[in-house]
C-alpha cells in the first residue's frame, strides 16, 4: 500500500513539503520493488463507465461490469483496488467478473485518480473521505444507490471488498455504512479511523494495538445513531506482509468480534485452498459466521488468486499485488452468501411462495412452496446463511426488537449443492420503542409492504399519501397507526 500527499482539492490539508517528498520517496520505492516485468497481452474485463451517478464530492470513477444474465434484484458487489491500481487491473486480476458471471451479481468497481491521491490510493487516512456523508466515503455511497436503481438490485444485499488502500477503504465503508453493506471482506487492509491519534505508517507498521473496545467504539462513532446490526465481516491476509503487517488483522478481528459482542477467540478453525490457508470462523448466537479471518501462508502483500479454470479458481498475476495461492475471491463470495445465488451450479428451480408466517419481537416464522426434488432448503438472512431446513418452514430467532431483516431461500439438492435464491422479502420485528416507525428508502418501504406503488410512484399503505418516485433515493419516515396504517413522519415521530 502506498500513500502519498493528499490531492490539491484538499489544500486546507496539504502536508509540508518535506512530508511530500518523503511519502512520495518511500512510494516510488515500494512500487519499483514490487512492480515486475510487463506481463503479456490478453483481453481486458469489457468494464462500463458510469459517468452521472450522484454529486460525486470524492471525485472518484465508477465502472460496472454487467452479467449477460442477471436474476431478478442482484445482488451487488462494489470492489475497491489498491494502490497504483484500477478498476480495470483489478477487473482483470481479481476474478471477480467470472464470479459475477456464475452468481449472477452486479460487480460496480470504484476507482480514484492520481488527481486525488499521488499514487492512486484511497483515502482511507484522511477525515475528509473516511466520514459519513462527504468525500470518497459518500461517492461510494451514492454508487451503490445508483446500481440498486439502475439495475434493480437488491438493497438488502450489497458487499464491498477491497485490497491494501481499498480494503481500509472497505473498512471505512463498513463503518460509516453499516446501514447499506450487509458484509464486507478486507483484503491487506486496516482497522477502521487507525488514524485518528496515529500517522498512517505507524497503522502500516508496525501496527497499532488497541483494545477491542476501542477499536469497536471507533466505528461507533462514526454513525452514533445507528442501531442496526453490524455487516459480517472476512478478513484476508498474507502471513508475510511486511506493507501492511499482520498485527493489523488481528486489530480488525478485535474491531469486529467487540462490536458483534463475541469473543476473540475463534469458534471453528479449519484450512482450506491448495495452499493450507487458515480459516478462522466466529459465530454469532445463531450460529451464523459473523467473522471470519483467513490467514494465506507463503505470501506477502496482495490479492490472493489461484489462476486456473477450475470451480475454486479464479484471477490472474499479470499485474503486481495479485499473488498466487488461493482464490480468495471465491471464498469472499462464499462468505457474502452469492454462492448459487443466479445458478449455483445446481439444477433446482428458486422456491416460490415465500411469505412470513409470524412476527414477535424476537423471531420471524417463514414458509414457501415445496420444489421437487429438494433435499433440504438452506434460508439466508441480510444476505448470509443463518440456517437449513429439510422442511418448507422456518423459524428465525434470537433477534432483536424493532429490527428490520431480509430473507431468502434455496432449495438444495442430495449433494447439498443450491439452486437460485428465491425473491427476498423484509420483515421488521414487532416492539423495540415506543412507537412503530420506520425510516428507509421509498423502495425499502415498498419491499418492506409499508408502501405501494403506482405508474413510478410510492403511496403510503392505508393512507395513499404519495411518497414521491419509488426509487432508492427518495427517503421518508412512515408512522404506522393503526396496524397496518402508515402515514409519513419525516418531522418527527414520537
Amino acid at each position: 500500500m502506498h500513500r502519498p500527499s493528499p490531492s490539491p482539492r484538499r489544500r486546507r490539508n496539504r502536508p509540508t513539503r518535506l512530508t511530500i517528498r518523503l511519502l512520495t520517496l518511500v512510494a516510488l520505492v515500494l512500487g519499483a520493488a514490487l512492480t515486475g516485468p510487463a506481463p503479456a497481452a490478453r483481453a481486458a474485463v469489457p468494464v462500463t463507465r458510469v459517468a452521472d451517478f450522484g454529486s460525486n464530492p470524492g471525485q472518484l470513477n465508477m465502472y460496472v461490469y454487467r452479467p449477460a444474465s442477471l436474476p431478478a434484484h442482484p445482488p451487488v458487489v462494489v470492489a475497491l483496488h489498491g494502490c497504483t491500481q484500477s478498476a480495470q487491473v483489478y477487473a482483470d486480476n481479481s476474478g471477480l467478473p467470472r464470479l459475477a458471471d456464475r452468481d449472477g451479481f452486479v460487480l460496480v468497481l470504484a476507482e480514484t485518480t492520481s488527481s486525488n491521491n499521488i499514487q492512486k490510493c484511497f483515502n482511507w487516512f484522511q477525515a475528509t473521505d473516511n466520514r459519513r456523508g462527504q468525500g470518497e466515503a459518500l461517492s461510494v455511497r451514492q454508487m451503490v444507490s445508483h446500481a440498486v436503481s439502475a439495475y434493480g438490485a437488491d438493497p438488502g444485499r450489497v458487499y464491498v471488498t477491497g485490497l491494501s488502500a481499498g480494503g481500509a477503504m472497505t473498512s471505512v465503508m463498513l463503518a460509516t455504512y453499516p446501514d447499506v453493506f450487509a458484509a464486507g471482506a478486507v483484503v491487506a487492509g486496516l482497522p477502521y479511523d487507525c488514524t485518528r491519534d496515529n500517522s498512517p505508517y505507524t497503522c502500516m507498521n508496525p501496527g497499532v494495538d488497541l483494545a477491542p473496545s476501542a477499536w469497536a467504539q471507533r466505528v461507533r462513532d462514526a454513525y452514533p445513531s445507528y442501531d442496526g446490526p453490524w455487516p459480517r465481516t472476512a478478513i484476508w491476509y498474507g502471513q508475510q506482509d511486511t506493507t501492511v503487517v499482520p498485527l493489523n488483522a488481528a486489530e480488525l478481528r478485535d474491531q469486529w468480534t467487540a462490536l458483534q459482542g463475541l469473543p476473540q477467540t475463534p469458534a471453528r478453525t479449519s484450512v482450506i485452498g491448495p495452499d493450507s490457508t487458515r480459516h478462522d470462523e466466529y459465530l454469532a448466537a445463531d450460529g451464523a459466521v459473523a467473522v471470519e479471518v483467513d490467514a494465506v501462508p507463503g505470501i506477502g502483500h496482495g490479492t490472493p488468486v489461484e489462476p486456473g479454470s477450475g470451480d475454486r479458481q479464479c484471477g490472474a498475476t499479470d499485474a503486481p499485488y495479485f499473488l498466487g495461492s488461493i482464490c480468495s475471491s471465491y471464498w469472499i463470495a462464499r462468505f457474502f452468501g452469492l454462492e448459487g445465488s443466479s445458478s449455483g451450479g445446481g439444477s433446482l428451480p428458486a422456491p416460490t411462495g415465500l411469505a412470513t408466517t409470524a412476527v414477535t419481537g424476537t423471531g420471524v416464522g417463514l414458509r414457501w412452496d415445496a420444489v421437487s426434488g429438494a433435499a433440504d432448503y438452506a434460508v439466508f438472512r441480510d444476505g448470509g446463511p443463518v440456517g437449513t431446513t429439510s422442511g418448507t418452514s422456518y423459524t428465525d430467532t434470537g433477534l432483536t426488537a424493532g429490527t428490520t431483516h431480509t430473507y431468502a431461500v434455496a432449495a438444495r439438492d442430495d449433494a447439498g449443492t443450491a439452486g437460485p435464491r428465491s425473491g427476498t422479502i423484509t420483515v421488521t420485528t414487532t416492539g423495540g420503542g415506543t412507537a412503530a416507525c420506520w425510516t428507509g428508502s421509498n423502495y425499502a418501504h415498498v419491499q418492506a409492504g409499508r408502501a405501494v406503488t403506482g405508474g413510478g410512484y410510492t403511496y403510503a399503505k392505508g393512507t395513499n399519501q404519495n411518497m414521491g418516485l419509488y426509487n432508492t433515493f427518495v427517503t421518508h419516515t412512515l408512522k404506522e397507526s393503526p396496524a397496518g396504517t402508515y402515514t409519513i413522519a419525516d418531522g418527527g415521530c414520537p
